[in-house]
C-alpha cells in the first residue's frame, strides 16, 4: 500500500540537523498527530460500512412469511459466486432465453401465417389507403394503424421484444377493422371472424408463453439476488481489508510517533528538575478538559496508570522522558489556546457570567475534579522535595 511505503521511507530519514530545532520537532509532531486524526476517520468509516452490512444482514434474517423464508433457506445454502463469473453466468442464460424466444416466435409465425392465408385476410394485409378511399376521419377515429404488412417487417427487424407484443398488434389490425367499420359491412363481419381464429390458434400456444415468461422472471430474480449477493460480498471484503490495512498503518503511526519522541530525547538534553516542577506547575493551569487529555497521554505510556479513576496520584518524576516531552509540548499549546480564548471573550464579561450561572453544577463538578488531581501533583512534588539529595 502507498502509505505503507512512505511511512517506513520516513522512518529511516535522519536529520540533516543533528540538533533540530524546538520548531521543527514542533512540526514533525503536528504532522503525526494530523496523519492520527485521518485514520481515526478512515476507522470510522470503516465501521459504518460494517454495521451497514450487518444490519443488512439481520434484516434478510428478519422474514416472516413463508416465501421469503424459503427464499432466505437458498441464499444461505447457494454458494455465491464472484461478480464476473455471475455476469457470465446471467449472459449465458440471455442466450439460452434468445433461442427459446426464437422458438415461440417461429411457432406463433405459424398461426400468422395460417391467418394471412385466409381467403378474407387481403383487406387487412397492407395499409389502409386512407386518401385513395376518401376516408377523412379515419385518423380521428383510429389511433394507431396497423396491417401484416407492418407486423412482418417489425418482425423481421425484430423490434418485437415478445410474443405477446405480437400478440397485441394482431388483435389491433382486427379491432380497427371493427371500430371503423359498421358491424354490418362485410369488412367488419371478416376481421370478427379472422379474429375469432387467431384467439382459438392463440389459445393453443399461451401455455407455452405463459411458462415462458414465468421462468424468465424467476431467472431474472434469481441473478438479482446473485449479484446483490455477490456484490455485498465483495464490499464486505474490501471493507475488512481496509479494516486489516488500517491496523497496520495505526502501529506504523505508533512507531513512529516512538521514534519521533527518541530522536527528541537524543537530541536534546534530559528534562530537569526544574522543567518537571514547571510541567507540574503547568499542568494545575489546564482546564478540567484538556486536563484529562493530559492524564489520557500519560496513561498512554503506562498502562498502569488509570486516567479516569477516582483518585490519580501523578508522579512527575516517575514518568519517562517520551512521556515528559509530549506533556511538555501539549500543556504549551493547551495554555497558549486557553490564553488566545480568554482574550477573545474579554470584552464579554456579563454574557460569560450569566453562561457560568447557568453550567455551575458542570463547572463546579469539573473543577473539584481539577482540585483533586492538582493536589495529588502537587503532594507528590512534596513528597520528592523531602527526600534526601544524593
Amino acid at each position: 500500500m502507498p502509505m505503507d511505503a512512505s511511512i517506513s521511507n520516513f522512518s529511516t530519514v535522519k536529520p540533516s540537523n543533528p540538533e533540530p530545532s524546538a520548531a521543527e520537532v514542533e512540526s514533525f509532531r503536528r504532522c503525526v498527530d494530523e496523519i492520527f486524526q485521518k485514520v481515526d476517520k478512515l476507522e470510522q468509516r470503516v465501521n459504518e460500512v460494517e454495521q451497514f452490512y450487518l444490519s443488512s444482514t439481520s434484516k434478510k434474517q428478519g422474514g416472516s412469511s413463508k416465501g421469503s423464508s424459503v427464499l432466505k433457506d437458498k441464499e444461505k445454502e447457494r454458494h455465491v459466486p464472484s461478480i464476473r463469473k455471475q455476469q457470465q453466468e446471467a449472459s449465458r442464460k440471455e442466450k439460452a432465453a434468445e433461442k427459446r424466444m426464437e422458438e415461440l416466435m417461429r411457432q406463433f409465425g405459424t398461426i400468422l401465417r395460417h391467418i394471412t392465408q385466409h381467403k378474407w385476410a387481403w383487406p387487412f394485409m397492407q395499409p389502409v389507403d386512407v386518401k385513395g378511399l376518401g376516408l377523412d376521419d379515419y385518423y380521428e377515429i383510429i389511433d394507431k394503424p396497423m396491417d401484416f404488412s407492418t407486423i412482418k417487417k417489425q418482425m423481421e427487424a425484430k423490434d418485437y421484444k415478445n410474443v405477446r407484443e405480437i400478440c397485441t398488434d394482431v388483435r389491433l389490425v382486427f379491432k380497427n377493422a371493427m371500430k371503423y367499420n359498421d358491424e354490418k359491412s362485410d369488412v367488419h363481419v371478416m376481421a370478427k371472424t379472422l379474429l375469432a381464429k387467431f384467439e382459438e390458434r392463440w389459445l393453443q400456444l399461451l401455455p407455452k408463453v405463459t411458462e415462458e415468461e414465468k421462468r424468465l422472471e424467476e431467472e431474472e430474480a434469481e441473478a438479482q439476488l446473485d449479484m446483490q449477493l455477490a456484490q455485498e460480498a465483495a464490499n464486505a471484503k474490501m471493507a475488512r481489508d481496509i479494516s486489516n490495512e488500517l491496523h497496520e498503518v495505526d502501529m506504523h503511526l505508533e512507531e513512529l510517533r516512538e521514534m519521533v519522541v527518541q530522536k527528541c530525547s537524543h537530541c536534546f538534553r534530559k528534562t530537569s528538575t526544574e522543567e518537571k516542577r514547571k510541567i507540574g506547575v503547568a499542568l494545575t493551569r489546564l482546564s478540567p478538559e484538556d486536563l484529562s487529555k493530559a492524564l489520557e497521554i500519560v496513561a498512554q505510556s503506562n498502562i498502569s496508570f488509570q486516567a479516569k479513576a477516582e483518585e490519580v496520584d501523578l508522579d512527575i518524576d516517575a514518568q519517562s522522558e517520551s512521556t515528559l516531552w509530549r506533556l511538555k509540548f501539549f500543556v504549551k499549546d493547551a495554555l497558549e489556546s486557553q490564553g488566545k480564548s480568554a482574550a477573545s471573550i474579554g470584552g464579554n464579561n456579563n454574557d460569560s457570567n450569566r453562561n457560568n450561572n447557568n453550567h455551575s453544577n458542570n463547572n463546579n463538578s469539573n473543577n473539584k475534579r481539577k482540585k483533586e488531581i492538582c493536589a495529588a501533583i502537587a503532594k507528590t512534588a512534596k513528597k520528592k522535595s523531602k527526600r534526601p539529595s544524593s
